[in-house]
């Protein structure tokens, strides 16, 4: 099979991964019994994802960033020359401190930017520098944060 054609599987398997967790036994990015960011984060309570420790970006100030970018790009994808235009990455950390409302309220906005981006790498295209720069970029970004985030609570202490 042509490479191009293989892109948006595995591009979508391993986004797929970060996000829900490994289908089977069989991982790439994270060990094969994790169960994804957005299962993880809907276990993990408003005051837990607003903690700061030792000064840092909270888990939500991550989550905010993740929707954030995620949103620029599926604008981006969606034909939207100017998606970057006016972003404000300042913006992008505006939320570090959640109640039990904003917290659910800003699970629910990351995880449908997180499914509107799988559908759109999901999908055949035509293949250039910029496009594939851009959803490969986002696989290892999404990883990246999903990692912070786990450093800032472990698995154990979520609670």
């Amino acid at each position: 099979m042509e490479l191009a054609a293989l892109l948006p599987q595995v591009l979508t398997s391993l986004f797929r991964e970060i996000v829900d967790g490994p289908p089977g036994d069989m991982a790439f990015i994270v060990d094969a019994s994790d169960p994804g960011l957005l299962r993880w984060l809907a276990a993990l309570p408003a005051e837990k994802a607003s903690a700061r420790p030792n000064g840092r970006s909270s888990v939500a100030g991550h989550v905010q960033h993740l929707r954030f970018g995620l949103t620029l790009l599926n604008r981006w994808a969606a034909g939207d020359p100017n998606a970057f235009a006016d972003a404000s990455f300042a913006e992008s950390w505006s939320h570090q401190q959640v109640n039990d409302d904003e917290w659910r309220t800003l699970r629910q906005a990351f995880e449908e930017q997180a499914r509107q981006w799988q559908a759109r790498l999901e999908a055949p295209r035509e293949w250039d520098a910029m496009s594939l720069s851009g959803y490969m970029s986002s696989i290892a970004h999404t990883a990246y944060h999903m990692g912070a985030i786990r450093q800032l609570i472990p698995q154990d202490a979520k609670s």
